[in-house]
């Protein structure tokens, strides 16, 4: 593995002090997993990049990102978290 991309990694937030913090860093890592290391369809390896590190920010209660609702934070998480198919969940409403 390449020395920056090993030290970029290092610097990343790896715990959270609560839960809205650890799932925002598991968003981020499965955008990162997803997108950047597997090549997944849907955006390009730098977009991922970029939102990986949106959520990470907020996972670390960066300021500069207060004019993000949380709810949309979360809602995109659960999302990506579910790739994209949330009826596949538990919790999905189902019709009679």
């Amino acid at each position: 593995m390449a020395a920056g991309v090993e030290d970029e990694r290092s610097q990343r937030v790896t715990a959270a002090p609560d839960t809205y913090g650890a799932f925002m860093l598991q968003a981020a890592t499965v955008v990162r997993l997803r997108y950047v290391d597997c090549g997944h369809d849907g955006l390009s390896p730098a977009q991922a990049t970029e939102l990986a590190d949106v959520f990470e920010r907020l996972a670390n209660g960066d300021p500069a990102l207060d004019q993000i609702d949380p709810n949309e934070a979360i809602a995109l998480a659960h999302r990506l978290l579910d790739n994209d198919h949330p009826e596949h969940s538990r919790l999905w409403p189902r019709t009679p």
